[in-house]
């Protein structure tokens, strides 16, 4: 019988799956490693992260406007992507020059040990999951890449004289050559896959951080927030609850790994322009007199209509207080806020200390924070949009000017100082939603946080504003849900929405984009009656 030779394309794939699962296993092995040492010396995470540090404004907002709180995930995904894919082209460069192809690997291991060490709090040490996820990968291509040859070989394509050479061509027949290759690159793949989903896996439960939370019983407020009045949800079916479940909280921040910080060893640093520099553990927080506010908090990123936004009971220190024990010098107009991860972000002084319940916070509706809400310890501040207020897993606190130091996004195109814009939205019915026939119930959201809102708007299919009915009012620093009955002709509709604040403010209707200090816009939706 004679023997065809395998297509050139043929030929090539398992030199180029070879490079793919090689790359696979230096993440898997990687990331499993640093689950076990350290979660902030994955190489997957490093990089990412020091992608988000470079990522332009109109990138990132593009990126949260498509995916929402995805974003983070499709990021990983990409990245994983792009990875095997370049790892594909190193294993056709193994399949002629196998030295070559190792020494490239070593080489482009390098990027991500540095990302490594470019991270907050990471030292040479820190390397090792690299280095160790960096050597297997080798010696997993240099195995593949012989398991392909022999494959090729038998295959009728001709030995390569720099693999196949004193006496590698095996007495084995093709297919025995064939299902050595298929059961090498399957172990390959089973082990990569089962290291990368362990090793976020273990990151996400085998911390001291973890068992701590769960242990953690807070002490009671000494100021409690007020009971919640009757009837401060909207009627409307299908509306969002008044107070958004943890679970459910958006979050929106650059920490690829949500750091994971013991409250033992966690303290914060006050000091700057202040006249009393200190620093600050978890167990003398908690020893303070802590209060209760009732606070929504929002993102700048949220586009008009959006659901970047969430209402909570949150448990902390006053702010105020806070600084007015380090005694801020004249002169200082700015706190700069910086979190375990590196991200800081920049807060008037005037907003800290204007009697607003600004908290160092350290429970959230009842609880401990989730650990991706900031534990042990986060910011909360009332009428600013998060990124120059909200900075999570805080441990550092400087005094000082706007004209001396800029935060994380200010230094990418977005506004020094960030409150939040006059606001409303429609919940339901939602866009593109057809109703049944008969009468139905609007219903939305608004705010205008320390201020309060006096009344919201809606107007059906371009007619006259009518005035919602609100919903019981929390307090100025929570949104209000409200609600309007109508009844309309089957066939498609548009409603649209604005809300007026206790100011007189009436919501604008000029469209703009989140960049750079938010979006501002009437909500409308189209919607259908059949």
């Amino acid at each position: 019988m004679t023997r065809h030779a395998e297509p050139g394309s043929a030929r090539g794939w398992p030199f180029a799956a070879s490079g793919a699962l090689a790359a696979a296993l230096l993440l898997g092995i990687a990331e499993i490693a640093s689950a076990l040492f350290s979660p902030v010396s994955s190489p997957l995470v490093a990089v990412g992260a020091a992608f988000i540090d470079i990522t332009p404004a109109w990138l990132k907002d593009f990126a949260i406007d498509v995916f929402g709180t995805a974003d983070k995930l499709v990021l990983m995904v990409s990245m994983g992507v792009v990875a095997l894919a370049l790892a594909a082209v190193l294993g056709l460069i193994a399949r002629r020059r196998l030295a070559l192809a190792s020494v490239l690997c070593a080489a482009i291991a390098v990027l991500p040990g540095a990302a490594v060490l470019s991270r907050p709090a990471t030292g040479l040490l820190d390397l090792l999951p690299t280095v160790l996820g960096g050597v297997c990968g080798i010696a997993a291509l240099n195995w593949l890449v012989r398991l392909a040859h022999r494959r090729t070989v038998l295959a009728g394509a001709g030995p390569s004289p720099r693999i196949v050479e004193g006496g590698a061509a095996p007495d084995a027949g093709p297919e025995a050559a064939r299902r050595t290759f298929l059961i090498g690159a399957g172990l390959t793949a089973v082990v990569a896959v089962a290291a990368l989903v362990g090793g976020r896996a273990l990151s996400a439960v085998s911390t001291a951080a973890v068992a701590t939370r769960d242990a953690l019983r807070l002490p009671g407020a000494r100021r409690t927030a007020a009971q919640l009045p009757q009837g401060v949800g909207s009627p409307a079916p299908g509306m969002p609850p008044f107070v958004t479940p943890n679970g459910d909280f958006y979050r929106i921040d650059t920490a690829l790994a949500v750091p994971r910080i013991d409250p033992s060893t966690w303290e914060l640093r006050v000091h700057g322009l202040v006249e009393e520099e200190f620093t600050l553990s978890f167990t003398e927080l908690l020893e303070l007199d802590l209060q209760e506010s009732w606070v929504t908090l929002t993102c700048v990123s949220n586009p008009v209509g959006g659901d970047l936004a969430g209402n909570a009971k949150w448990l902390g220190y006053p702010l105020q207080d806070l600084l007015a024990r380090a005694r801020p010098q004249e002169g200082a107009d700015m706190v700069l806020s910086t979190s375990a991860d590196g991200f800081s972000a920049s807060t008037p002084l005037e907003v800290l200390t204007d009697g607003r319940d600004a908290l160092l916070a350290v429970g959230m509706n009842g609880e401990p924070l989730p650990l991706e809400h900031g534990f042990p310890v986060r910011m909360v501040v009332p009428g600013l949009y998060g990124y120059v207020s909200a900075t999570k897993w805080v441990v550092d606190l400087e005094v000082t000017r706007f004209e001396d130091k800029t935060a994380y996004w200010t230094d990418r195109g977005w506004s020094e100082r960030g409150p939040i814009k006059l606001a409303s939205r429609i919940d339901v019915p939602r866009g593109f939603e057809a109703v049944p026939a008969g009468g139905m119930v609007l219903g939305g959201t608004a705010w205008s946080q320390t201020i309060g809102i006096d009344r919201v708007q809606v107007q059906v299919d371009d007619g006259a504003w009518q005035d919602a009915t609100l919903a019981a009012e929390a307090t100025v620093d929570t949104w209000r849900q409200w609600s309007l009955d109508w009844e309309g002709e089957p066939g498609n509709h548009k409603a649209r929405v604005r809300a007026v604040n206790r100011d007189g403010e009436v919501q604008t209707s000029d469209r703009a984009d989140t960049v750079p200090d938010g979006a501002s816009g009437w909500h409308e939706v189209q919607f259908s009656v059949e």
